[in-house]
């Protein structure tokens, strides 16, 4: 068990989908090099715009992920909102006393946020839990983020929603199935943008899995087991 690894690097992948949207990178590069469009150059032809001020939600975000997110967003300039069944933060929280992050319910900040990051787990509960009609709530400018676990989302939903452009786009680093099928219409979206699950493959992040499991074995081999998974 080695649950710590790779926060750090999952938060950033958060922060570099944000960066990349609020510029129209992704779409831009199209333009450049697929499409060889380059009348980008002389005429705005995608929004962009800076993230100081914008609303962030972070759907599982008390928790360790969501910091590291918070870590990088708030000295951005965004505004945090957390989806909790609580109505508040833990006393002890990192940020319980920040003004710019406050605690809402899913709905609100469906409805308020202008980038929507998933950072929950996958159980029983959140499994298809964000679908059409999470992704309706939603404003038609905002983007969403998945770098937890892909069955999060209505996949099936997510691409009828994208067909109708519900929203503005959505950035996907896993898949409900990894890679999607060839015949996945994910591909075929102009305003979804996939990466292979690379959140967690940043060389440091690497690095610290190998020294972990190494001081796993080697506290057990101590008969000082570490990071136990009780599963009583």
């Amino acid at each position: 068990n080695i649950p710590t690894y790779s926060n750090e690097s999952v938060a950033h992948m958060v922060i570099t989908y944000i960066m990349n949207f609020s510029a129209a990178m992704f779409d831009q590069a199209r333009m450049i090099y697929k499409e060889r469009d380059r009348t980008n150059f002389k005429v705005f032809q995608h929004p962009i715009y800076e993230i100081t001020d914008k609303t962030l939600g972070l759907i599982g975000g008390s928790g360790t992920i969501g910091c590291n997110v918070m870590d990088v967003a708030l000295p951005l300039g965004m505004k945090v909102l957390i989806s909790s069944r609580n109505d508040k933060l833990p006393p002890n929280h990192k940020y319980c006393n920040n003004p710019n992050v406050t605690v809402v319910s899913l709905r609100d900040l469906l409805q308020q946020s202008d980038f929507v990051s998933i950072n929950c787990p996958l159980n029983k509960e959140t499994r298809h839990s964000i679908g059409k009609k999470e992704i309706e709530l939603m404003k038609p400018t905002a983007f969403l983020i998945n770098t937890a676990r892909g069955a999060i989302i209505n996949e099936k939903e997510l691409i009828e929603c994208m067909k109708d452009r519900v929203i503005a786009g959505a950035g996907l680093d896993t898949q409900e199935v990894e890679p999607p099928s060839d015949d996945s219409e994910l591909w075929t979206l102009d305003n979804v943008f996939m990466t292979p699950h690379i959140g967690w493959r940043r060389l440091e992040t690497r690095q610290r899995l190998v020294d972990m499991t190494a001081d796993n074995i080697e506290a057990y081999c101590k008969g000082e087991p570490i990071n136990v998974v009780n599963i009583n």
